[in-house]
């Protein structure tokens, strides 16, 4: 898919300005969403007439069997199945914001009282395109996908790329920030999203989830005035970098929360190479980030617990016998502090298996609320494994959060923002 092939929309500027002032935010109105939510101030979504082809399907729910939807308005059913298109089916729900759960019956969606004999179906609704999915508000349309089992389906979003924007950067970032921060953060959104849409898209039925496996997207709750104006803003920037092939394109434009002084090269934590993602030094994020943040304290896991992990996800270390070491096989080493790399695992087979500090850290602590990176020394305490020195949250690839607002603060403009953290890029526009 060519950058410049995306969405050409030729009232979209009109529209999406009208999105960024306060006052036309308050003119259009009152929507109530979802049962005791409160009555917000919200606006329709744009871009809703754009080829589906290149909108964002972003997995809300996976292997679920049951869900509750709450629509404004009266809304419709389509089948949506590639293989009952002989099938037909659009069904028009007249209920008014009156909640309803949605679950399966003997392979099929049971839904509004009504019973649906397809495994995909796309709930649409009319203008403002605003959905509740277990509470939260989402733009756009939800797709439903059965599972092979007939026993869980998936909950699709299905959202114009823009309008995905809004929801995401919120999440990403506090709208308090510098504005300069904000446009950064945009733009290497839309590129990082643009490219795993581009690169596992084809492959499944989804384009990104909404968590932090991708980037984190909240929908509707996380939209505000900044937050319009800084997608509005940048609409249609890209970052691209030269290829192997000669030819300028996106590329994954990662970026993370804290650095702790310096990012790292993405070959080191994601196994792929782009000139703009070798690392760099960051002086700006230490008086941004929270110090529990920046420095984060020491934390102890049982060997027993980390073996279990290991085994469970690794079957090349489950085969080497008990773990009897765990050792630092490579780090990259800065100033006043080093990235653990690489993690060697000893057996007592006397075999060794190597694998990517950044995926030892996570496979361990999944959340990574714990072990915040692969910024610590380890240390062995008998029977346990002591992470201290810890430093920076995140996977320190690309863009440092808290940097760029640091950078924002220094009144660096988002170009010098993003040069910055990904040196050798170029901002392109996408030809709507």
């Amino acid at each position: 898919m060519s950058i410049r092939s995306i969405l050409r929309i030729v009232s979209r500027k009109s529209f999406l300005r009208a999105l960024t002032g306060c006052t036309t935010i308050l003119f259009l109105g009152l929507i109530l969403l979802g049962g005791c939510k409160k009555r917000q101030v919200t606006v329709p979504t744009p871009l809703m007439n754009a080829d589906p082809q290149y909108w964002v399907r972003v997995l809300l729910l996976n292997d679920t069997n049951n869900c509750t939807l709450q629509i404004p308005s009266a809304f419709n059913i389509e089948n949506a199945d590639p293989n009952q298109q002989t099938q037909a089916l659009s069904t028009h729900i007249y209920q008014h914001d009156e909640q309803t759960r949605i679950q399966l019956s003997n392979g099929a969606f049971f839904l509004a009282g009504k019973t649906f004999e397809c495994r995909q179906i796309i709930i649409s609704t009319g203008s403002p395109h605003i959905f509740s999915l277990n509470g939260n508000d989402y733009r756009g349309k939800l797709k439903l996908i059965i599972g092979p089992d007939g026993n869980s389906f998936d909950a699709i979003n299905l959202i114009p790329l823009e309008p995905y924007l809004a929801g995401v950067i919120g999440a990403e970032m506090p709208d308090y920030w510098e504005p300069e921060a904000l446009k950064a953060q945009v733009i290497a959104a839309r590129t990082y999203c643009l490219y795993i849409k581009r690169r596992f898209g084809p492959k499944r039925n989804w384009d990104v989830s909404k968590t932090a496996a991708h980037q984190v997207y909240l929908g509707v709750s996380s939209e505000s005035a900044a937050i319009w104006n800084a997608v509005h803003q940048t609409e249609g920037m890209v970052l691209t970098c030269k290829q192997n092939n000669g030819k300028e394109d996106i590329f994954p434009a990662y970026y993370s929360s804290t650095c702790g002084g310096h990012t790292e090269s993405s070959r080191n934590v994601f196994g792929d190479s782009f000139e703009p993602l070798i690392g760099v030094p960051c002086p700006f994020c230490k008086n941004v980030a929270k110090p529990k943040f920046f420095f984060w304290p020491m934390v102890q896991i049982e060997k027993d617990y980390i073996t279990n992990k290991l085994f469970q996800r690794y079957e090349k270390i489950s085969l080497l016998g008990e773990i009897k070491d765990i050792a630092v096989a490579g780090q990259s080493n800065y100033e006043d502090f080093s990235r653990l790399t690489r993690i060697e695992v000893l057996g007592s087979s006397g075999k060794k298996e190597n694998l990517r500090a950044e995926d030892f850290r996570l496979t361990i602590d999944p959340t990574g609320n714990k072990i915040k990176s692969a910024c610590f020394v380890l240390i062995d305490l008998g029977d346990s494994w002591a992470f201290t020195s810890g430093r920076g949250w995140g996977h320190g690839v690309g863009m440092c959060q808290c940097g760029a607002q640091g950078m924002a603060r220094k009144s660096k403009t988002a170009k010098q923002i993003l040069s910055h953290y990904y040196p050798g890029s170029k901002i392109s526009t996408i030809d709507y």
